[in-house]
C-alpha cells in the first residue's frame, strides 16, 4: 500500500516556475514507478511524465518536453515535478501516482495509488 499525499501548486504568471512535490508513506514506494498526471477544467485526466524506481527511465508528454523534469528521491520517499517556462494551458490539477509493478505506465490504467491531486494555475 501507498499513500500520495501533493503539494506545491499555486498561482504563476505565464513564463513562471513551480515545483510540485509528491511524499509517499508506504515501504513500496522506494521499488514503484511513480508518475505524473494533470486534468483540466471539463478534460479528461491526462499523463505528463513518469519515472522508474531507479530514476533511470524518464518518459514525458510532448508539449512539456524541455520545460518539466520529473525526479525522486527515495531516501525522502518524495517525488518531484519541476515546472519551467509555464504557459496558461498548463493549468490543471496535477496528481501524482504509483503502482507495485516491474515496468512504468504512462496511462492511468497502469497506477493503483493516487494522491488527492494540487492545483497549478498559469495566467496569462
Amino acid at each position: 500500500q501507498v499513500q500520495l499525499v501533493e503539494s506545491g501548486g499555486g498561482l504563476v504568471q505565464a513564463g513562471g516556475s513551480l515545483r510540485l512535490s509528491c511524499a509517499a508513506s508506504g515501504r513500496a514506494y522506494s521499488s514503484s514507478p511513480m508518475a505524473w498526471f494533470r486534468q483540466a477544467p471539463g478534460k479528461k485526466r491526462k499523463f505528463v511524465a513518469a519515472i522508474s524506481w531507479d530514476s533511470n527511465m524518464l518518459y514525458y508528454e510532448e508539449s512539456v518536453k524541455g520545460r518539466f523534469t520529473i525526479s525522486r528521491d527515495n531516501a525522502k520517499n518524495t517525488g518531484y515535478l519541476e515546472m519551467n517556462s509555464l504557459r496558461p494551458e498548463d493549468t490543471a490539477v496535477y496528481y501524482c501516482a504509483a503502482n507495485q509493478v516491474g515496468y512504468v505506465p504512462t496511462t492511468e490504467e497502469g497506477y493503483a495509488y493516487w494522491g488527492q491531486g494540487t492545483q497549478v494555475t498559469v495566467s496569462s
